[in-house]
């Protein structure tokens, strides 16, 4: 007669459906640049590098209106895209990659959409004849930089970002483009998933690596301490890893940051929002974050938002999510050198 110990075994054991997922790869510590509006000096990223960072991203974006179909990028816009900033323009992205380069960085290139009059995150339309039109577009704005990835070997391409009700309604599209994109391009390719849609995007499995961007909401404090927020990482990570298991590939955050305001962990992917400056409720941020996701097995690494090349950021509001010069920086460089 079989022990009722060894039939408990025996059912648990076939409840294991989902194996153990173990990224064996170096972590990617990386930072999002923001494209200059003039050319910088060779020397501009050598900071990323002094930090004990090994990647970058370059983001090139393209632009449409609120509920019109048509998608502009540089390469359909003609002389209409002579008013981008230096850093956006195709010339831009090229010598941004090469200057990376130099530094012995390596580079995701990841093309983002500008939506003017509403948010990217809910593009969508009601007629179909609005949907092709705006699909022949776009496939040629991912296309475009496929070519540009190939020609320059870049090492990772993020095939768009945070079009995640686009990605939902529209599975088929994203299948033939993914496809087209591996005709041209035959590095690794990730996609930019928002923190509250990933689990719902229908192509992981085409895909190298679940690419999420991490503005998960952590804490209602004024200035939480890192102790805190470690535990409220837990849910998330939980989450993370049953999808990480479910398809057998590793995250990677494609984006993560907070403001140096406080109530950053709050909601930290408003960057609207008024803001009283904290360089600590941001520090204990990065500190939990690098704690507690860091070290996940599962986990691939990620991307800083944001990282200028110059110091013109100093004048705007806008940018208190760079850590650069406050003490989220000293985070990053403790933990990534």
């Amino acid at each position: 007669m079989i022990s009722r110990a060894i039939v408990l075994f025996l059912v648990l054991l076939g409840c294991q459906t989902t194996p153990p997922f173990v990224y064996d790869g170096p972590r990617l510590k990386g930072v999002n640049l923001v494209a200059p509006r003039q050319q910088p000096g060779s020397e501009s990223l050598a900071a990323v590098r002094e930090m004990g960072g090994d990647w970058v991203a370059v983001v090139p974006y393209g632009f449409c209106r609120k509920n019109e179909p048509h998608f502009y990028f540089s390469g359909n816009m003609g002389d209409r895209g002579k008013w981008q900033w230096w850093g956006e323009t195709p010339d831009g992205v090229a010598e941004t990659i090469r200057m990376a380069r130099q530094q012995e960085l390596k580079v995701m290139l990841k093309p983002h959409v500008w939506m003017q009059g509403g948010s990217h995150l809910d593009l969508m339309f009601d007629r179909e004849a609005d949907w092709q039109t705006f699909e022949a577009d776009y496939r040629q704005y991912v296309l475009h930089y496929a070519h540009l990835a190939d020609s320059l070997g870049v090492d990772l391409y993020c095939i768009t970002t945070e079009l995640d009700r686009f990605a939902v309604a529209r599975p088929a599209f994203w299948s033939r483009l993914i496809s087209e994109v591996k005709t041209i391009y035959k590095g690794k390719l990730t996609y930019a998933a928002n923190w509250d849609r990933y689990d719902q995007i229908p192509f992981w499995n085409e895909l190298d690596y679940v690419g999420v961007d991490a503005y998960f909401p952590l804490s209602d404090e004024q200035t939480p301490s890192v102790n805190t927020l470690i535990a409220n990482w837990k849910p998330h990570l939980r989450r993370l890893k049953a999808i990480s298991y479910r398809l057998q590939k590793s995250i990677l955050f494609t984006e993560f940051g907070y403001r140096s305001c406080t109530f950053s962990a709050q909601r930290p992917w408003e960057s609207e929002t008024d803001c009283t400056a904290s360089e600590t409720a941001q520090a204990n941020a990065y500190a939990a974050l690098l704690e507690t996701v860091w070290s996940q097995p599962w986990f691939a690494g990620g991307f800083v938002w944001k990282w200028f090349m110059t110091d013109a950021h100093k004048v705007r509001e806008r940018d208190q999510f760079s850590p650069q010069g406050k003490s989220a920086q000293v985070v990053l460089r403790k933990n990534w050198q």
